[in-house]
């Protein structure tokens, strides 16, 4: 086989189609587009988004996004029921242990204790943020509470 004997395979190559050259080519007189109208007309028919009249999609939405305050606190929550179910008396619960039991998912993230659930053992609580339901349980069970 020599490169003069290489070709196409058949019907991967096809000519465009040149319309608007002439009768003779098939595609003369009103090339392709049909007899008169908006459509037939250079630059006619309806811009992308038209909706037949009625009010068009990007004039439905809202014009403004609201408000996102830049400077927003996410805290990790952790209630006080979790605490009484994974610690044990005189337990120091701060965000690494948090983390090592699977309670949190990032050592970065702030952490606040909630007061949900009961009480009942003695804890040291070092975290970042504590309610203040959460801080009476905390206290009334004896523990103590020192915010980082």
């Amino acid at each position: 086989m020599q490169l003069n004997d290489l070709f196409p395979a058949p019907g991967s190559r096809t000519n465009r189609k040149r319309v608007g050259r002439g009768n003779g080519s098939g595609h003369g007189s009103t090339a392709g587009r049909g007899d008169k109208g908006q459509n037939s007309r250079a630059g006619g028919g309806k811009g992308p988004g038209f909706e037949g009249g009625q009010n068009p999609l990007h004039m439905r939405m809202p014009k403004l996004g609201g408000f996102k305050n830049r400077n927003r606190v996410e805290y990790a929550v952790v209630n006080v029921n979790r605490l009484e179910d994974l610690y044990s008396a005189g337990d120091i619960v701060d965000v690494d242990s948090l983390f090592d039991k699977g309670v949190i998912k990032s050592k970065t993230t702030p952490v606040k204790v909630l007061g949900d659930g009961e009480l009942t053992k003695k804890l040291t609580v070092k975290i970042d943020k504590v309610s203040g339901p959460a801080r009476a349980k905390i206290e009334a069970a004896g523990g103590t509470v020192d915010l980082s």
